[in-house]
Order: structure tokens, then sequence, then C-alpha cells
């Protein structure tokens, strides 16, 4: 009878650490998949990224904002011209410099302008090969590698039925979980490289009040922004980096409740993070 007991205890012990391992094996693989992914897409130029939606997005600034900000240019450089004939009391002060000032200015928007498509696409050129430069630097891998898989598998042979179930149990769960995780790693990535592509679309029209001393202060907010959006990418970088460093010791201590909880606790922190650095961004830049 001792016999059949062992026996059956045995056949649900590994049953439960296949299980459990399949889980763990499915679960690293995401994380691994999600997080090899976020490095590849923040190094990804919006040119790059998908050709069909940058060439969308070109023609519509081109063809429909770029119109709508020359009358918001035109608006602009009349406002400023009576601006500067009536503040010398009211024409009786005139000096003609002034004029020959408003037109190398007023030309010098109008370039601007006309270029801005190809200036918004330099700032990402800047930031990304930034980005590159930084990836080449940071050392450290993101994988669980198949050696914790395989000592965190001798630890559970060595563990009894009951507490093989409870693990077995919690991971099943936190395999939903990272699921979960795993989907709001890929919406915070792709969602970026989207805010970039919008805020490329209209940027004739941020880009039109720049000439003026009073309403530049959009113009200047907006490229305070677009350096931000970029160089957001940088700080993905660096908490997947930190993320690589803190991975790496999960599965080796020997605890294997805690190596699950300790990949999900990281995950976590790591989406956390990855929100976060929109507004870090931002309030390196001065944007708002």
């Amino acid at each position: 009878m001792d016999f059949l007991t062992d026996w059956l205890t045995n056949w649900l012990k590994e049953l439960l650490i296949s299980g459990i391992m399949g889980n763990l094996e499915g679960l690293f693989d995401t994380v691994n998949a999600k997080v090899g992914e976020i490095a590849v897409q923040v190094g990804t130029t919006p040119a790059a990224w998908n050709a069909g939606v940058f060439s969308l997005i070109r023609q519509l600034s081109e063809t429909v904002i770029l119109p709508i900000a020359g009358l918001v240019l035109t608006f602009v450089a009349t406002y400023e011209l009576i601006q500067m004939l009536l503040e010398k009391n009211n024409m009786h002060e005139f000096d003609v410099a002034n004029i020959y000032k408003w037109v190398f200015k007023t030309a010098c928007a109008i370039l601007i302008l006309s270029n801005t498509f190809d200036i918004v696409m330099a700032v990402f050129d800047v930031s990304q090969s930034v980005i590159a430069d930084a990836a080449g630097l940071i050392q450290g891998s993101t994988d669980i590698t198949p050696d914790m898989l395989a000592e965190l598998e001798t630890t559970l042979e060595g563990m009894d039925l009951g507490p093989l179930l409870g693990l077995w149990l919690q991971s099943s769960v936190i395999g939903l979980t990272m699921q979960i995780m795993g989907i709001i790693i890929f919406v915070l990535v792709y969602g970026r490289m989207i805010e970039i592509y919008l805020m490329t679309s209209l940027a004739p029209l941020p880009v039109a009040t720049l000439s003026n001393r009073e309403l530049g202060g959009t113009g200047q907010n907006y490229l305070k922004s677009l350096f931000a959006v970029g160089f957001q990418g940088m700080l993905i970088l660096v908490c997947v980096a930190i993320y690589a460093v803190l991975i790496q010791g999960i599965a080796t201590g020997g605890d294997p409740i805690g190596a699950i909880w300790g990949t999900v606790g990281y995950t976590v922190l790591l989406c956390f993070m990855l929100f976060k650095t929109g507004g870090i961004a931002q309030r390196i830049f001065g944007a708002h």
C-alpha cells in the first residue's frame, strides 16, 4: 500500500512540476519577446517603422495642414507688421530698417514652414541616433535563460506535493497576468510611435507661429514636446537596461515562488516606469 501511495505521490509531483515548468517557460518566453520588442521599436525611426503610415502622414501634413498653416503664418506676419508700424507713435517715427527686418523674418518663417516635415524628421533622426549609440553601450540580456529554468526545476523536485500544488495554481494565475502585462507593453511602445505620427501630421500649424514674439510660445512648446517624445525612447531603453540587470538574478535564488513573483514584480515595475517616461521627458525639456 505504501508503494502505491509513493508511486501516486511521485506521479503527481512529476505532473505538477511539468505543469509549473510549462507555465514558467511560456511566461518567460512572453516576457522575453515583449521586452526584446521594446528595444527594437524605440530604435526605429518613424520613416522605417511603417512606410505606408509614414507616407500617409506626410501627404496629410503637406497637402492638407500646410495650406492652413500658410494662412496662420499670413495672419501672424500681418499682425506683426501692424504692431511694428503702430508702436512708433502711429507711424510718426517710421524706420525703414524695420521693414527690411520684417521681410527677412517673414522669408525665414516661410522657408521654415515649407520644410517643416523635414525639420521634424531631423529631430527624430537625432534622437534615434542617440538611442542607437546608447543601445551599443547598454549591456545585458532581458532573457530568462534555460540554465535558470533547469536550476529552478531541480529546486521543484525537492518540494513536497502540497507546496507544488499551490505553486502550480499561482503559476497558472500569474501566466494570465503576464499576458496582460505583455499587452500593456505593446500599447505603450506602439502608442508612442502613433503619438509621433499624430504630432508630425499637425506640425505646420504650431511652426507657423514661431516667428511672432507673442504667439511663438505655441511653436516653442511644440518643439519641446517633439524633442521630449523623441528622447522618451532613450528613457524607455534605460528602463529596459535596468530591468535586464534586475531580472538576471530572479531564478537563481533557490526560491521558486519568489522567482515567479519576482518576475511579475519586475515586469509590473517596468510597465509602471514605461508609463512615467513620457512625463519625465516632458519635464526634462520643459514641455507642457
